[in-house]
């Protein structure tokens, strides 16, 4: 088994926000000081950085599921919750983040550089943040927004200037071991090399990296051996150096044929054509492959290629190749387009722009999409009368109230808040008022009739009291 793993799915929960505190001071001689409901903390975020010191998505994928913190919920005494933690995930240089349809989310190349994988949610406000003029003590607090939750794929994609391609065996490995301080494991046998290996390489003022990209073989490009598996290593590199072996034991094999079959496999990925190319014909220390190469560099190089007769055994031809590996380094280099400084770009909102839409469905229900309706609805308690009704000036404060009555919407109309797998539906009814005048007792609000048989049964038996009270004041004595 390999311990190199260059594409993983991993699922990202960000933390929750807390909940909002209704709480009311209370303390010797002040039995009501007010509210004092502290506000609800951040959920964390999960966060992928760029981490040099890795090279690999073994972790990810033996633990594929990651969560952060959860925000603390508020307390009495004006006291907030605690922010949840955010949680910080190494990636290796050069990690593309995709969503399940393969859509491209971010490309994490270089130190430092970093991605909110998953959002953290909101913290609910206490009720001493939604006090006011017109409601003094609210007897509610809003709910913490859920975190995100999303499933993504992340895919390696080496960081190198240079990628030696080419069938198993042809020397990829020993190659890169003579012209860098690379380690690689070098034997004998197909598919010794299971990993893209990395060196560095300076070849007078310029240093730059080469990867050996293993497992091509004819068929490569469909998933056979290894191939598809490293292709992507390719894709980020700007020189490819075709290593062929000029010294096989295959009968059906020679260096032209060789070539061939890798530049169909690197046409059939796509993406690869405008790639400088450079053929190193290697082993030209045995015998019979440097009377091979002297036979097939003529073609090769009628084809226009730069050609290069070389042994990493016997360190023959290295340093005209790192040399001219330098150069064409050296022009993509320059051939790049210069990095700029990041624009802030500012696009403010148009002035009838209400931030939410309400559209009539097939199904008969008055939908209403936006990111403000959304939020209020997921922060709303709908246990608490008051809660609710506050909510429900907060929506026509905004406009959706007008809004649903120039959709045509009438009383009774099925009215949904939210995505249609996750929406709120209730049955509209127009507001006449809306304001202090219809503010109860804390938790209750004079629009939702909810029975309170405790409250019927003390003022039925207050109306029994001042009615045997009025009787005995109407009595006269003998």
């Amino acid at each position: 088994m390999t311990t190199f793993v260059d594409r993983v799915e991993l699922h990202v929960a960000a933390g929750n926000g807390g909940h909002g505190c209704a709480s009311v001071h209370r303390e010797k001689f002040k039995p009501l000081g007010g509210p004092d409901g502290g506000n609800g903390g951040r959920g964390g975020d999960v966060i992928l950085t760029v981490d040099q010191s890795v090279t690999t998505l073994l972790e990810y994928h033996h633990s594929p599921h990651r969560k952060a913190t959860n925000g603390k919920p508020g307390e009495g005494g004006n006291r907030s919750g605690k922010d949840g933690e955010d949680l910080v995930l190494a990636v290796p240089d050069g990690t593309v983040v995709l969503d399940k349809q393969g859509n491209v989310l971010a490309d994490l190349v270089g130190h430092g550089t970093s991605f909110v994988a998953a959002q953290g949610g909101r913290g609910g406000l206490g009720n001493a943040a939604l006090a006011s003029a017109r409601r003094k003590a609210p007897g509610f607090a809003l709910l913490g927004e859920p975190g995100d939750l999303q499933d993504i794929v992340l895919e390696l994609k080496t960081v190198a200037d240079v990628a030696l391609v080419g069938y198993p065996s042809a020397g990829k490995s020993s190659l890169i071991s003579v012209l860098s301080a690379a380690k690689p494991k070098i034997a004998d046998y197909p598919f010794t090399t299971l990993v893209p290996n990395l060196g560095v390489v300076t070849a007078g003022s310029t240093v730059y990296t080469v990867a050996d990209v293993p497992g091509l073989i004819p068929g490569a490009s469909q998933g056979r051996g290894l191939g598809l598996e490293f292709l992507r290593h390719v894709e980020r590199c700007s020189v490819l150096v075709h290593v062929l072996d000029t010294a096989t034991l295959e009968s059906d094999r020679d260096p032209v044929s060789d070539l061939d079959v890798i530049e169909e496999e690197l046409r059939q990925y796509g993406g690869l054509g405008n790639r400088p190319r450079i053929v190193v014909l290697n082993k030209t220390d045995v015998p019979d492959g440097k009377d091979l190469a002297e036979m097939v560099r003529p073609d090769l190089e009628a084809r226009g290629y730069r050609v290069f007769e070389v042994s990493a055994v016997a360190h023959i031809g290295l340093k005209e190749l790192s040399y001219a590996l330098a150069d064409l380094v050296a022009k993509a280099r320059a051939a790049r387009p210069k990095e700029e400084a990041t624009r802030i770009v500012i696009r403010p909102k148009a002035v009838d722009d209400a931030g939410f839409s309400v559209t009539h469905e097939d199904d008969g229900l008055f939908r209403v999409r936006g990111e403000k309706p959304e939020r209020w609805v997921r922060q709303t308690d709908f246990n608490n009368d008051e809660a609710v009704g506050y909510l429900a000036d907060r929506l026509n404060r905004l406009g959706v109230e007008e809004a649903l009555m120039k959709a045509g919407a009438r009383g009774g109309d099925g009215v949904a808040i939210g995505p249609e797998d996750n929406a709120v539906v209730f049955d509209w009814e127009p507001s006449v008022t809306a304001g202090a005048e219809m503010l109860g007792r804390r938790g209750e609000d004079h629009r939702f009739e909810a029975p309170r048989p405790a409250a019927q049964r003390r003022r039925d038996r207050e109306a029994q009291r001042d009615e045997a009270e009025r009787e005995f004041d109407g009595f006269e004595p003998f």
